[in-house]
Protein backbone atom coordinates (compact mmCIF):
# COMPACT_ATOMS: atom_id res chain seq x y z
CA UNK A 1 0.00 0.00 0.00
CA UNK A 2 2.55 2.33 0.74
CA UNK A 3 4.15 1.81 -2.67
CA UNK A 4 1.04 2.24 -4.18
CA UNK A 5 0.68 5.59 -2.27
CA UNK A 6 4.44 6.92 -3.85
CA UNK A 7 3.57 5.68 -7.33
CA UNK A 8 0.11 7.36 -7.14
CA UNK A 9 2.37 10.71 -5.37
CA UNK A 10 4.80 10.97 -8.12
CA UNK A 11 2.24 10.54 -11.09
CA UNK A 12 0.22 13.12 -9.84
CA UNK A 13 3.41 15.80 -9.32
CA UNK A 14 4.51 14.78 -12.86
CA UNK A 15 0.92 15.83 -14.26
CA UNK A 16 0.13 18.54 -11.77
CA UNK A 17 3.64 20.45 -13.57
CA UNK A 18 2.58 20.47 -16.95
CA UNK A 19 -1.28 21.34 -17.13
CA UNK A 20 -2.07 24.15 -19.54
CA UNK A 21 -5.37 24.85 -18.58
CA UNK A 22 -8.25 24.57 -15.82
CA UNK A 23 -10.53 22.39 -17.33
CA UNK A 24 -7.01 19.58 -17.20
CA UNK A 25 -6.85 20.66 -13.64
CA UNK A 26 -10.79 19.66 -12.45
CA UNK A 27 -9.55 15.91 -14.92
CA UNK A 28 -6.87 15.94 -12.69
CA UNK A 29 -9.26 16.38 -9.25
CA UNK A 30 -11.50 14.03 -10.16
CA UNK A 31 -8.59 11.30 -10.89
CA UNK A 32 -6.81 11.47 -8.46
CA UNK A 33 -9.27 12.98 -5.52
CA UNK A 34 -12.86 11.72 -7.14
CA UNK A 35 -14.92 10.19 -4.46
CA UNK A 36 -16.07 6.90 -6.94
CA UNK A 37 -12.69 6.89 -9.71
CA UNK A 38 -10.24 8.68 -7.65
CA UNK A 39 -7.00 7.09 -6.85
CA UNK A 40 -6.73 8.27 -3.59
CA UNK A 41 -9.63 7.34 -2.37
CA UNK A 42 -9.14 3.49 -3.87
CA UNK A 43 -6.41 3.45 -1.81
CA UNK A 44 -8.93 4.09 1.17
CA UNK A 45 -11.10 1.48 0.35
CA UNK A 46 -8.84 -1.04 0.27
CA UNK A 47 -8.06 -0.18 4.45
CA UNK A 48 -10.50 -2.54 5.57
CA UNK A 49 -8.09 -5.98 4.42
CA UNK A 50 -5.46 -4.11 6.33
CA UNK A 51 -4.33 -5.09 10.00
CA UNK A 52 -4.85 -2.52 12.62
CA UNK A 53 -1.08 -1.33 12.61
CA UNK A 54 -1.09 -1.21 8.61
CA UNK A 55 -4.44 0.53 8.81
CA UNK A 56 -2.84 3.10 10.82
CA UNK A 57 0.29 4.13 9.24
CA UNK A 58 -1.02 4.20 5.61
CA UNK A 59 -4.28 6.02 6.88
CA UNK A 60 -2.28 8.65 7.91
CA UNK A 61 0.16 8.05 4.93
CA UNK A 62 -2.89 8.84 2.66
CA UNK A 63 -4.20 11.72 4.55
CA UNK A 64 -0.83 13.41 4.28
CA UNK A 65 -1.11 13.03 0.41
CA UNK A 66 -4.37 14.33 0.32
CA UNK A 67 -3.25 17.75 1.93
CA UNK A 68 -0.68 17.71 -0.32
CA UNK A 69 -2.62 17.19 -3.31
CA UNK A 70 -5.29 19.66 -1.99
CA UNK A 71 -2.50 22.20 -0.99
CA UNK A 72 -0.62 21.91 -5.04
CA UNK A 73 -4.27 22.02 -6.60
CA UNK A 74 -5.47 25.17 -4.89
CA UNK A 75 -2.11 26.73 -6.11
CA UNK A 76 -2.13 25.46 -9.32
CA UNK A 77 -5.69 26.56 -10.03
CA UNK A 78 -4.86 30.00 -8.68
CA UNK A 79 -2.04 30.21 -11.46
CA UNK A 80 -4.46 29.10 -14.78
CA UNK A 81 -7.00 31.70 -13.47
CA UNK A 82 -4.10 34.47 -13.30
CA UNK A 83 -2.92 32.74 -16.86
CA UNK A 84 -6.18 33.26 -18.29
CA UNK A 85 -6.87 36.57 -17.18
CA UNK A 86 -4.34 37.87 -18.60
CA UNK A 87 -4.32 35.82 -21.88
CA UNK A 88 -8.07 36.89 -22.15
CA UNK A 89 -7.56 41.13 -21.88
CA UNK A 90 -10.68 42.65 -22.76
CA UNK A 91 -10.19 43.27 -26.27
CA UNK A 92 -12.50 46.21 -27.18
CA UNK A 93 -12.53 45.89 -30.95
CA UNK A 94 -13.99 42.63 -30.25
CA UNK A 95 -17.94 42.27 -31.41
CA UNK A 96 -20.14 42.59 -27.98
CA UNK A 97 -22.28 39.48 -26.92
CA UNK A 98 -25.79 40.22 -27.96
CA UNK A 99 -28.81 40.71 -25.97
CA UNK A 100 -31.21 38.67 -26.35
CA UNK A 101 -33.98 40.43 -27.87
CA UNK A 102 -38.13 39.91 -27.89
CA UNK A 103 -40.67 40.61 -30.42
CA UNK A 104 -44.14 41.06 -31.20
CA UNK A 105 -46.01 37.83 -30.95
CA UNK A 106 -47.24 36.03 -34.28
CA UNK A 107 -50.62 37.06 -33.42
CA UNK A 108 -49.61 40.76 -32.47
CA UNK A 109 -48.04 40.83 -35.86
CA UNK A 110 -50.76 39.08 -38.02
CA UNK A 111 -53.68 41.52 -36.26
CA UNK A 112 -51.41 44.78 -37.54
CA UNK A 113 -50.95 43.35 -40.87
CA UNK A 114 -54.70 42.96 -41.66
CA UNK A 115 -55.45 46.34 -40.30
CA UNK A 116 -52.85 47.85 -42.38
CA UNK A 117 -54.74 45.92 -45.71
CA UNK A 118 -58.20 47.14 -44.71
CA UNK A 119 -57.03 50.67 -43.79
CA UNK A 120 -55.87 51.12 -47.34
CA UNK A 121 -59.40 50.11 -48.36
CA UNK A 122 -60.48 53.45 -45.89
CA UNK A 123 -61.79 50.84 -42.91
CA UNK A 124 -61.43 52.10 -39.50
CA UNK A 125 -60.35 49.92 -36.38
CA UNK A 126 -62.91 49.25 -34.14
CA UNK A 127 -62.60 47.55 -30.14
CA UNK A 128 -65.47 45.81 -28.38
CA UNK A 129 -66.06 44.03 -24.79
CA UNK A 130 -65.21 40.39 -24.86
CA UNK A 131 -67.53 39.99 -22.40
CA UNK A 132 -70.80 40.62 -24.12
CA UNK A 133 -74.63 40.86 -23.75
CA UNK A 134 -76.16 37.82 -25.31
CA UNK A 135 -78.53 40.90 -27.16
CA UNK A 136 -75.68 42.09 -29.26
CA UNK A 137 -74.20 38.63 -29.85
CA UNK A 138 -77.50 36.91 -30.71
CA UNK A 139 -80.97 38.56 -30.57
CA UNK A 140 -79.66 42.01 -32.81
CA UNK A 141 -78.11 39.68 -35.21
CA UNK A 142 -81.81 37.81 -36.10
CA UNK A 143 -81.29 35.24 -33.45
CA UNK A 144 -84.43 35.95 -30.97
CA UNK A 145 -83.97 33.65 -27.83
CA UNK A 146 -84.45 30.05 -28.01
CA UNK A 147 -83.48 30.14 -32.18
CA UNK A 148 -81.39 26.80 -33.54
CA UNK A 149 -78.91 29.07 -35.08
CA UNK A 150 -77.28 29.79 -31.47
CA UNK A 151 -76.43 26.25 -31.13
CA UNK A 152 -73.43 26.51 -33.70
CA UNK A 153 -71.80 28.66 -31.58
CA UNK A 154 -71.38 26.70 -28.41
CA UNK A 155 -71.29 29.72 -26.75
CA UNK A 156 -69.54 29.87 -23.01
CA UNK A 157 -72.28 31.88 -20.56
CA UNK A 158 -71.30 33.48 -17.26
CA UNK A 159 -74.97 33.75 -16.18
CA UNK A 160 -77.52 30.98 -16.14
CA UNK A 161 -80.32 33.55 -16.64
CA UNK A 162 -80.75 37.19 -17.78
CA UNK A 163 -79.57 39.84 -15.59
CA UNK A 164 -80.67 42.84 -17.65
CA UNK A 165 -82.54 44.18 -20.31
CA UNK A 166 -79.85 42.60 -22.80
CA UNK A 167 -79.99 39.04 -21.51
CA UNK A 168 -76.97 37.27 -20.07
CA UNK A 169 -73.70 38.04 -20.58
CA UNK A 170 -71.37 35.43 -22.10
CA UNK A 171 -67.75 34.92 -23.74
CA UNK A 172 -68.20 36.77 -27.24
CA UNK A 173 -68.47 33.98 -29.26
CA UNK A 174 -67.64 36.01 -32.82
CA UNK A 175 -66.39 39.01 -33.89
CA UNK A 176 -69.63 39.65 -35.18
CA UNK A 177 -71.47 41.44 -32.08
CA UNK A 178 -69.82 44.55 -32.58
CA UNK A 179 -71.34 45.38 -35.66
CA UNK A 180 -75.16 46.73 -33.95
CA UNK A 181 -73.32 48.49 -31.27
CA UNK A 182 -71.38 50.33 -34.56
CA UNK A 183 -74.70 51.08 -36.36
CA UNK A 184 -75.90 52.30 -33.27
CA UNK A 185 -73.65 55.11 -32.65
CA UNK A 186 -75.57 56.41 -35.77
CA UNK A 187 -72.52 57.91 -38.22
CA UNK A 188 -73.20 56.69 -41.60
CA UNK A 189 -71.21 55.53 -43.66
CA UNK A 190 -69.68 52.96 -41.91
CA UNK A 191 -66.55 50.96 -42.49
CA UNK A 192 -65.27 49.33 -39.83
CA UNK A 193 -63.13 46.53 -38.91
CA UNK A 194 -62.82 44.89 -35.50
CA UNK A 195 -60.28 42.64 -34.13
CA UNK A 196 -61.25 40.85 -31.01
CA UNK A 197 -60.71 37.97 -28.45
CA UNK A 198 -63.52 35.21 -29.25
CA UNK A 199 -64.49 32.09 -27.24
CA UNK A 200 -65.98 28.72 -28.34
CA UNK A 201 -65.95 25.08 -26.98
CA UNK A 202 -63.80 23.86 -29.93
CA UNK A 203 -60.39 22.30 -30.34
CA UNK A 204 -58.86 20.33 -32.48
CA UNK A 205 -55.74 21.20 -35.05
CA UNK A 206 -57.94 23.89 -36.36
CA UNK A 207 -59.75 25.23 -33.75
CA UNK A 208 -58.84 26.80 -30.39
CA UNK A 209 -61.30 27.36 -27.63
CA UNK A 210 -59.90 31.35 -27.50
CA UNK A 211 -59.17 32.93 -30.56
CA UNK A 212 -59.42 36.04 -32.52
CA UNK A 213 -61.52 37.26 -35.42
CA UNK A 214 -61.86 40.23 -37.17
CA UNK A 215 -64.81 41.39 -38.33
CA UNK A 216 -65.72 43.85 -41.11
CA UNK A 217 -68.38 45.98 -41.44
CA UNK A 218 -69.55 48.16 -44.84
CA UNK A 219 -72.62 50.07 -45.12
CA UNK A 220 -73.53 52.73 -47.63
CA UNK A 221 -76.14 53.51 -50.18
CA UNK A 222 -76.26 51.08 -53.37
CA UNK A 223 -73.57 48.16 -51.58
CA UNK A 224 -73.63 44.90 -53.54
CA UNK A 225 -72.14 41.65 -53.64
CA UNK A 226 -69.60 42.85 -56.24
CA UNK A 227 -68.62 45.25 -53.52
CA UNK A 228 -68.79 42.46 -51.20
CA UNK A 229 -66.56 40.41 -53.73
CA UNK A 230 -63.73 43.03 -54.83
CA UNK A 231 -62.97 43.82 -50.79
CA UNK A 232 -63.07 39.94 -50.47
CA UNK A 233 -60.09 39.21 -53.31
CA UNK A 234 -58.01 42.23 -52.46
CA UNK A 235 -57.40 41.18 -48.51
CA UNK A 236 -56.63 37.36 -50.33
CA UNK A 237 -54.54 38.40 -52.10
CA UNK A 238 -52.58 40.48 -50.28
CA UNK A 239 -52.34 38.54 -46.64
CA UNK A 240 -51.57 35.30 -48.99
CA UNK A 241 -50.06 36.09 -51.88
CA UNK A 242 -50.95 36.89 -55.55
CA UNK A 243 -50.81 32.77 -56.45
CA UNK A 244 -53.21 32.30 -54.08
CA UNK A 245 -56.98 31.43 -54.73
CA UNK A 246 -60.62 31.92 -53.49
CA UNK A 247 -63.56 30.99 -53.50
CA UNK A 248 -67.26 31.88 -52.26
CA UNK A 249 -69.76 29.45 -51.33
CA UNK A 250 -73.51 29.56 -50.53
CA UNK A 251 -74.26 29.04 -46.54
CA UNK A 252 -76.51 30.37 -44.32
CA UNK A 253 -76.05 32.42 -41.51
CA UNK A 254 -79.13 34.41 -39.96
CA UNK A 255 -77.49 38.20 -39.70
CA UNK A 256 -77.10 38.08 -43.53
CA UNK A 257 -78.80 37.45 -46.71
CA UNK A 258 -77.25 36.37 -49.17
CA UNK A 259 -74.71 34.52 -47.00
CA UNK A 260 -71.44 33.00 -47.93
CA UNK A 261 -68.37 30.57 -46.40
CA UNK A 262 -65.17 31.78 -47.79
CA UNK A 263 -62.43 28.99 -48.62
CA UNK A 264 -58.79 29.60 -49.41
CA UNK A 265 -56.50 27.72 -51.45
CA UNK A 266 -54.45 25.43 -48.75
CA UNK A 267 -50.94 26.76 -48.03
CA UNK A 268 -50.14 23.28 -46.51
CA UNK A 269 -50.59 21.13 -49.97
CA UNK A 270 -50.83 23.66 -51.88
CA UNK A 271 -54.34 23.21 -52.66
CA UNK A 272 -54.00 19.11 -53.81
CA UNK A 273 -55.30 17.63 -50.67
CA UNK A 274 -52.46 15.66 -50.51
CA UNK A 275 -49.08 16.06 -48.72
CA UNK A 276 -45.43 14.32 -50.10
CA UNK A 277 -44.68 12.48 -47.14
CA UNK A 278 -41.59 9.92 -47.52
CA UNK A 279 -41.87 8.03 -50.61
CA UNK A 280 -46.16 7.92 -50.49
CA UNK A 281 -48.36 10.45 -50.50
CA UNK A 282 -50.74 11.05 -47.85
CA UNK A 283 -54.30 13.43 -47.54
CA UNK A 284 -53.75 16.72 -45.83
CA UNK A 285 -54.87 17.17 -41.92
CA UNK A 286 -55.14 20.78 -42.15
CA UNK A 287 -57.51 21.01 -45.70
CA UNK A 288 -58.60 17.80 -46.27
CA UNK A 289 -59.45 18.79 -49.57
CA UNK A 290 -57.46 21.43 -51.12
CA UNK A 291 -59.39 24.59 -49.39
CA UNK A 292 -59.94 25.90 -46.29
CA UNK A 293 -63.02 27.63 -44.89
CA UNK A 294 -61.81 31.45 -43.28
CA UNK A 295 -65.16 32.37 -42.02
CA UNK A 296 -68.56 33.84 -43.23
CA UNK A 297 -69.39 36.55 -45.34
CA UNK A 298 -73.02 38.06 -47.00
CA UNK A 299 -75.26 41.16 -47.12
CA UNK A 300 -76.35 42.23 -44.16
CA UNK A 301 -80.37 41.38 -43.23
CA UNK A 302 -82.86 43.73 -43.31
CA UNK A 303 -83.65 43.00 -39.81
CA UNK A 304 -80.04 43.52 -38.35
CA UNK A 305 -79.97 46.76 -39.88
CA UNK A 306 -82.86 48.13 -38.51
CA UNK A 307 -81.78 46.57 -34.74
CA UNK A 308 -79.10 49.34 -35.32
CA UNK A 309 -81.22 51.85 -36.08
CA UNK A 310 -80.51 51.85 -40.15
CA UNK A 311 -83.66 52.46 -42.29
CA UNK A 312 -82.84 48.69 -44.96
CA UNK A 313 -85.10 50.59 -47.85
CA UNK A 314 -82.13 53.33 -48.08
CA UNK A 315 -78.95 51.45 -47.08
CA UNK A 316 -77.33 48.03 -47.74
CA UNK A 317 -73.86 47.18 -47.05
CA UNK A 318 -71.89 43.42 -46.09
CA UNK A 319 -70.20 41.93 -43.07
CA UNK A 320 -67.68 39.16 -43.07
CA UNK A 321 -65.89 37.49 -40.14
CA UNK A 322 -62.53 35.49 -40.03
CA UNK A 323 -60.47 33.85 -38.03
CA UNK A 324 -57.12 35.41 -37.42
CA UNK A 325 -55.12 32.27 -36.82
CA UNK A 326 -56.76 30.11 -38.95
CA UNK A 327 -55.82 32.99 -41.83
CA UNK A 328 -52.31 32.89 -40.43
CA UNK A 329 -52.31 29.07 -41.44
CA UNK A 330 -52.47 29.96 -44.81
CA UNK A 331 -49.96 32.11 -45.53
CA UNK A 332 -48.01 31.55 -47.99
CA UNK A 333 -44.29 30.37 -46.96
CA UNK A 334 -45.62 28.85 -44.04
CA UNK A 335 -46.44 25.09 -43.33
CA UNK A 336 -47.77 25.02 -39.45
CA UNK A 337 -49.82 21.88 -38.75
CA UNK A 338 -51.56 22.99 -36.29
CA UNK A 339 -52.84 26.14 -34.99
CA UNK A 340 -52.68 25.35 -31.06
CA UNK A 341 -48.71 25.48 -31.80
CA UNK A 342 -49.16 28.99 -31.78
CA UNK A 343 -49.87 29.17 -28.15
CA UNK A 344 -47.86 26.35 -26.61
CA UNK A 345 -44.91 29.13 -25.85
CA UNK A 346 -42.25 27.42 -27.58
CA UNK A 347 -39.65 29.61 -27.64
CA UNK A 348 -38.25 27.07 -30.60
CA UNK A 349 -41.35 27.79 -32.55
CA UNK A 350 -41.64 31.83 -31.61
CA UNK A 351 -38.67 32.91 -32.65
CA UNK A 352 -39.51 32.15 -36.26
CA UNK A 353 -41.82 34.87 -36.70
Amino acid sequence: MKEKLQQIKDRFNREIGGLADLASLENMVTKYLGRKAGALNAILRGLKDLSEAERKEVGGLANELRKEMEEKISGARSALKGQGSAAGALDVSLPGTAVPEGHLHLMTQAMAEIIDIFERLGFQRRRYPEVEWDYYAFESLNMPPEHPARDEWETFFIDKEPVGPKGQRILTPHSTSGDVREMEKGKLPIRSINITKCFRRQIDISHAPMFHQFDGLLIDQDINIANLKGVLHYFVKQFFGPDRQARIRPFHFQFTEPSFEVDVSCGLCGGKGRLRQGSGDQGCKMCKAGWLELGGAGMIHPNVLKAGGIDPKKYSGFAFGWGVERCYLMKSGLAIPDIRMMYQNDLRFLKQF
